[in-house]
């Protein structure tokens, strides 16, 4: 095994640890941030009036039509949208795009105080139409828990948890950059390598 070739993509990996791995089927690719943490996003709490950006990438692998909808699952709305392309359960209509098309979307988000003491879920659904056939991407983007407290600052929702994939329904699962994952293997693979090298000479 080549020293060089593991250290380059080492430091490849180092450069890349703030792209989301995408959410793909044969139709399309969806990826997602909240506050430019690669979704899905737990482990963290907002207050109430905490304004949150939530960021959505959508790249068409068909000729069709591309609908999306940022999506609270719960009966009580818990987020008001400060700005963006669309409202809370408002649907975004692509129509009559070309393969390769892709656009992003940003919304700021704010929790309203109608659900606190509680975890509200932001979701994403993305449907791609191909003719009289579709596939549908879905998935949890975070998981705030909700505090009873009003927001007093200017910086957004500390999301120090960790990011985990929660899909939901039949969707396809959003898998996470698992950089530390690999550079454990890479670490490891280096200094076997470096072992077996040493006990040759």
């Amino acid at each position: 095994m080549n020293l060089k070739i593991i250290f380059f993509v080492f430091i490849a990996m180092l450069l890349n640890t703030n792209i989301a791995w995408a959410a793909e089927n044969e139709y399309g690719i969806v990826n997602a941030w909240f506050n430019e943490k690669n979704a899905t996003v737990e482990g963290f709490s907002m207050k109430i009036g905490e304004p949150a950006e939530i960021k959505i990438e959508v790249i068409s692998k068909i000729n069709g039509d591309v609908l999306l909808t940022l999506r609270e699952p719960g009966a009580t709305k818990a987020f008001n949208v400060v700005s963006g392309p669309s409202k809370l359960d408002g649907r975004i209509d692509n129509l009559k795009i070309e393969s390769g098309w892709s656009k992003t979307y940003t919304w700021i988000v704010t929790p309203n105080g109608a659900w606190k003491n509680g975890n509200a879920p932001i979701n994403i659904v993305v449907e791609f139409y191909k003719g009289m056939n579709d596939k549908i991407i879905q998935f949890s983007i975070a998981n705030p828990f909700i505090l009873d407290e009003q927001y007093s600052g200017a910086t957004p929702a500390q999301t120090t948890g960790a990011a985990q994939s929660s899909p939901t329904g039949t969707s396809s699962e959003p898998q996470q950059a698992p950089f530390l994952e690999v550079a454990g293997a890479i670490a490891v693979m280096l200094g076997v390598w470096m072992w077996k090298r040493g006990s040759r000479t």
